[in-house]
């Protein structure tokens, strides 16, 4: 079951801690632009979408795997 807030996902206390950097500056509504990378698997998209859901930022998921120029353009 994927995470839904904040407080449910595991490990990285010092960016999504209740003192961690990333976590204050989503409670500001100030993210600053950022590239998430990782593994498949680790929460990347999760955790894009737990900061979209939280602030007033857009957010549209694009996977590179399956779109490709065509569709990116749709997005952009």
């Amino acid at each position: 079951m994927r995470p839904r807030t904040l407080d449910e996902f595991v490990g990285q206390e010092a960016v999504l801690g209740e003192r961690g950097w990333l976590r204050r500056a989503i409670e500001a509504d100030r993210v600053p632009s950022m590239i998430l990378w990782g593994p498949p698997g680790s929460g990347k998209s999760t955790l894009a979408a737990v900061i979209a859901n939280l602030t007033n930022g857009a957010y549209e998921p694009f996977s590179a795997v399956t779109g490709g120029v065509p569709e990116l353009r749709l997005v952009i």
